[in-house]
């Protein structure tokens, strides 16, 4: 099969696929497509990010979609908000041509009585994040008794990101006559008991194995500390004059903020994500394949379907989860017998994550220095003077203006006239690197007490007594937060309330996006809490890190000492729920 009309599609998908410019099915939309609409067997895929996947399970389950009935007919669940929007921008577009369907996508961060709303109307296909979506369910807002398929996508992503338990509460309560589909880059332990528990009668389809990285690309890494991430972007770009490249993010807002910061500073860049109409998504591409654009800033799920063979640089700005998608990213250089350089920026925690990517990839890194002030205005001098003596010189054009150009420069010297002329073009250089810092860290561990300081602690009004667990605390975090690029310290869970300790640069706006939402029956509440913690050991089952015992905080919020001893903390929260109603 080497078209998406002989894979049994009728003809509202193919002409829609079509106009989306796809002809051919990638190796997992051959395989999977004819076997969902043929066969209620559930499904294994074993495929990497960037394959196809969406368009896999997205195509068959319009088609089977009965479009005469509102109820939802199908969960696709999702490990991130971006995802979560992008799957179902997709399905939107895969079913312009069907009457009737509706797709509607739920995820943390955002009204949830909107989505309540929206669900209350209908939707056949809702493309959700866990947290979200088991809400959903507890609501009694999302209807479970028509479901027909389930499908589990970056499923192993989710279990890293903390919604182990999540999942289980959704397939639990799902019918046991449905098809359940599982795609998954990566088969941990985890997986194996999922696909044990809740599948049964499983075909795998295993379209890829894991990438080794290409032999003519050079696989780098730069060490700083994460506040000056984007610092050490922008010298590794200055050091390579001739970049042509991807950088890729881990959300679209970071893709958005950086490709405006460098836009801002003179460099040739643009983001492309989920966020982008296909208009603008069109316009992106065609500036950058024409080289009218050095740096695309993308995520993963937007640079799906790159084909680019001339580019000579990925730098990872985030290094991914997965070591698959390490090495799925670097190749997208170093084609055609071309040399390739992939990048990857880290800070000292990070160690761990490029030896692990070497181990299960094959692939050796060297560290790079980052460079200097020096060393970037040396690079970028060389590189104009070369510039200069290899241009064009069009003696027929310029000839008219050379008497009055003669007339104006004609009191300097030589070598006057070339200073000035470097000079112009490269004062900027000279201006901003002059006096810069050096940005290298070293991979000694800093003290516990380095790292506090760059920590908020924060209170929030759920423990144990709501099923609370330091994966499910990660899961929420990171579902209501649209940077997962965050370190999180210490972690206490206590019987109704938790204790936990995170990077002050994001506690805000995970205070802003997490209060007022529902986990569990319970109405969050989350602030900043501050005192000296007591030096007694915790048997609360934190995050794997020496976990401090009880403590008496302040509240920044109102002002007033609460003791964790005291009655507004007993059975029920109630006093929890009380302040998540006041604006703080």
């Amino acid at each position: 099969m080497n078209k998406f009309t002989d894979l049994g599609l009728n003809k509202a998908l193919v002409d829609a696929v079509s106009d989306l410019g796809f002809e051919t099915p990638t190796p997992i939309q051959a395989e999977t497509i004819p076997l969902l609409l043929d066969s209620n067997k559930d499904i294994l895929g074993l495929a990497q990010t960037g394959t196809g996947k969406t368009a896999a399970f997205g195509l068959p389950s319009i088609q089977l979609t009965d479009v005469n009935n509102k109820q939802t007919q199908t969960i696709i669940l999702s490990p991130t908000r971006e995802l979560c929007i992008q799957i179902s921008k997709d399905l939107i577009a895969y079913s312009k041509n069907v009457k009737g369907i509706r797709v509607l996508a739920v995820y943390g961060g955002s009204s949830i009585e909107n989505q309540m709303k929206s669900l209350r109307k209908g939707a056949q296909i809702v493309v959700g994040t866990p947290g979200r979506t088991k809400d959903l369910i507890n609501r009694g807002i999302l209807k479970l008794g028509n479901i027909e398929r389930v499908i589990l996508d970056e499923a192993d992503e989710m279990l890293t990101m903390g919604f182990k338990d999540d999942l289980d509460a959704i397939l639990s309560k799902t019918p046991a006559e449905k098809q359940t589909l599982l795609f998954s880059a990566t088969m941990p332990d985890e997986m194996l008991r999922i696909t044990k528990k809740y599948m049964h009668d499983v075909v795998e389809i295993k379209v890829a194995k894991i990438n080794l990285g290409a032999k003519n690309v050079d696989h780098q890494y730069y060490m700083a500390q994460a506040k000056d991430r984007y610092e050490a972007l922008k010298r590794i770009v200055d050091i390579n004059p001739s970049i042509y490249g991807i950088v890729f993010c881990r959300t679209r807002r970071e893709t958005t903020t950086i490709a405006n910061k460098l836009s801002q500073e003179g460099y040739s860049a643009d983001a492309l994500n989920g966020d982008l109409s296909q208009a603008q998504r069109d316009d992106v591409m065609g500036r950058f394949r024409t080289r009218g654009l050095q740096l695309l800033i993308a995520t993963d799920v937007a640079a799906r379907g790159i084909d680019i063979n001339e580019l000579t640089h990925v730098i990872n700005f985030n290094l991914p989860d997965e070591p698959e998608i390490y090495t799925h990213r670097s190749g997208r250089t170093g084609r055609a017998g071309n040399h390739g350089i992939s990048v990857a920026i880290i800070n000292t925690r990070e160690v761990n994550k490029i030896k692990q990517i070497e181990r299960k990839s094959g692939i050796s890194f060297t560290q790079h220095m980052i460079p200097t002030g020096d060393e970037i205005c040396q690079t970028q001098l060389y590189s104009l003077v070369d510039k200069i003596g290899k241009i064009h010189v069009d003696s027929a054009q310029i000839e008219p203006f050379l008497p009055t150009i003669y007339e104006k420069l004609g009191d300097l010297t030589k070598n006057d006239l070339i200073k000035h002329l470097v000079s112009a073009e490269f004062n900027r250089f000279l201006s901003y690197y002059k006096n810069s810092k050096d940005l290298n860290v070293s991979n000694k561990k800093r003290s516990s007490r380095k790292t506090a300081e760059n920590h908020l602690r924060l209170f929030i009004n759920i423990g144990k007594k709501d099923n609370l667990t330091p994966a499910r605390l990660l899961g929420l975090i990171n579902e209501n937060l649209d940077n997962s690029d965050f370190e999180i310290g210490k972690i206490d869970i206590f019987k109704t309330f938790s204790f936990f300790e995170l990077d002050e640069k994001i506690a805000e706006t995970l205070i802003e996006s997490l209060t007022g939402e529902e986990f569990e029956g319970r109405t969050l509440a989350l602030e900043v809490a501050s005192g000296k913690p007591s030096r007694r050991r915790s048997n609360s089952g934190g995050s794997g890190r020496s976990s401090r015992g009880k403590r008496d905080y302040k509240s920044n919020s109102s002002g007033g000492r609460r003791d964790n001893k005291k009655k507004n903390h007993r059975k029920g929260g109630s006093s929890s729920n009380r302040r998540s109603k006041k604006k703080w």
